[in-house]
């Protein structure tokens, strides 16, 4: 709508929001009319209609087969269009058109907004199915025509409402017809349902509805006077009634066609399930999240554990073993400490990176510096404990073999993530400027109980590629390239 509106009209930002407002809300109209719905803008010249958006009815058949958003229609083609924009009334007049072989009642709605006549709603009836009109539907059409008329007037849509469209009630969830006092002159079969879900046990009919759903609330409060006011439909507004273990979300619509208020309408919806199933994801998140807690508590007591063990050996390659037992144990501690904090299953890979390099870094306190470039992003905890540990290990392996007593250097960790060429791949790269690699070095034939790790979670845990290469310059460089993506890695 934004690209038609800009490119045939001269309508004004604000003008376009309020055109979406309307398009946001007027489902409710459609379903009201059993109606298709299209909405024609006057072109910059004046000489045409372009249709911007379009609506068919949940309740009734279309009259529309094709899509009408985009047509560009003369004016003068369609005099109901003129009449309604020139003179700023809704307009009935005519006999039904033959489309494709079904009879159609057309009708015209200006939009109004302020002073100004924006565009023209076509309303259009397919008259095929027509029978004489239940009590429901009489109702459905009476609130329809009220509503037409507000929209004319330029009294709705509401602004400043904050609407999710996805969630809010439909018309065939329910639907309540209150007079201007809050009585309730018809309830459809679904909202009768909902309310005895709720606990009443008498007909809605005749009942101020706001009395008897705040008789219905479990707690007797202040809150109760709002919940009144909303119910009886003062407002438009938005709440959720909890009674009896079930949930109604209730929608409240003032009914203005004329200027004063005539009464409202009350549309509802049961999401008992809905709030249900939300309550469980909750619970499951939360046991979740305490899980990976606990296993982050008790790797912290294994390293604790070990080391005490280590301070008690008098062996230096014994110290050195419980050493690194306990950085791969911390590494793997990192990331559920992570995932605790979070509510689902993924982390952001680049704190984890950095506290990894700490750790590691405190083998040679002050004479080898660690740094980080690039980024990791958000990765699944399958990708990012195995990771860790490969992170881990090549950043030991490199402070301990690379640099000798008393030597200085750096070491170097960058991360390219998800290029044009290679979308969903990792790429990691750990470089230093330490003495090397010895002459004729196999990364796949070392002895080295790390690097026998790193190729075993890289290659078989993680399905990546492992090589181990001097650097240009000076020293180690060590590139793994690594499948991920931001969606659920798919398990080999």
């Amino acid at each position: 709508m934004n690209d038609l509106v800009r490119q045939h009209t001269a309508l004004s930002d604000s003008d376009l929001e309020w055109l979406h407002l309307l398009v946001s809300e007027w489902q409710l109209l459609s379903d009201l009319s059993f109606a298709d719905l299209v909405l024609w803008v006057p072109t910059l010249d004046g000489t045409r209609y372009v249709s911007v958006a379009q609506m068919r009815p949940n309740t009734g058949p279309t009259s529309h087969q094709n899509d009408m958003v985009g047509h560009l229609v003369p004016r003068g083609r369609r005099p109901l269009l003129d009449a309604a924009l020139d003179e700023g009334r809704i307009v009935r007049e005519g006999d039904p058109e033959w489309r494709e072989e079904v009879p159609v009642r057309v009708e015209s709605i200006p939009v109004r907004r302020e002073d100004r006549v924006l565009g023209v709603i076509a309303r259009n009836t397919n008259l095929l199915t027509v029978r004489t009109p239940s009590r429901l539907e009489l109702t459905y059409l009476q609130s329809a025509s009220d509503l037409a008329q507000m929209i004319a007037a330029g009294s709705f849509p509401f602004p400043g409402q904050e609407l999710d469209i996805d969630h809010i009630p439909r018309v065939g969830d329910g639907l309540i017809r209150l007079d201007a006092d809050g009585f309730v002159q018809y309830a459809s079969p679904n909202a009768l349902s909902a309310y005895h879900r709720l606990g009443l046990s008498a007909d809605l009919v005749g009942l101020h509805l706001g009395l008897a759903t705040s008789e219905l609330a479990p707690d007797r409060a202040p809150v109760d006077e709002a919940l009144v006011k909303l119910a009886s439909g003062w407002a438009p507004r938005g709440a959720e009634v909890e009674a009896n273990d079930c949930v109604v979300q209730l929608r409240t619509i003032p009914l203005k066609p004329k200027g004063t208020r005539i009464g409202s309408l009350i549309l509802l919806r049961d999401i008992t399930e809905v709030r249900r199933r939300e309550r469980e994801l909750m619970t499951k998140d939360a046991t979740i999240r305490e899980i990976h807690h606990r296993v982050k508590n008790n790797l912290q007591t294994v390293a604790a554990l070990l080391r005490l063990q280590a301070r008690r050996m008098d062996s230096v390659p014994g110290k050195a073993a419980l050493g690194e037992a306990v950085r791969r144990v911390g590494s793997i501690a990192i990331v559920h400490e992570t995932l605790s904090q979070r509510l689902d299953e993924r982390v952001e890979f680049d704190e984890i990176a950095d506290r990894v390099l700490a750790m590691v870094a405190e083998i040679s306190p002050g004479r080898v510096q660690g740094h980080r470039t690039g980024h990791f992003g958000v990765l699944d905890a399958e990708v990012a404990t195995p990771l860790s540990m490969v992170l881990t290990e090549v950043l030991q392996n490199a402070l301990e073999h690379g640099f000798g007593p008393g030597e200085q250097g750096t070491v170097e960790v960058s991360a390219v993530r998800g290029t044009a060429q290679q979308e969903g791949r990792l790429l990691v790269t750990v470089e230093d400027d330490g003495r090397g690699l010895p002459e004729g070095f196999d990364v796949r034939s070392a002895g080295n109980l790390g690097l026998q790790i790193v190729r075993t979670l890289v290659e078989g845990e993680l399905g990546g590629s492992l090589s181990m290469l001097p650097a240009p310059d000076r020293g180690t460089r060590v590139v793994f390239d690594l499948p991920v993506s931001v969606e659920k890695r798919e398990r080999g």
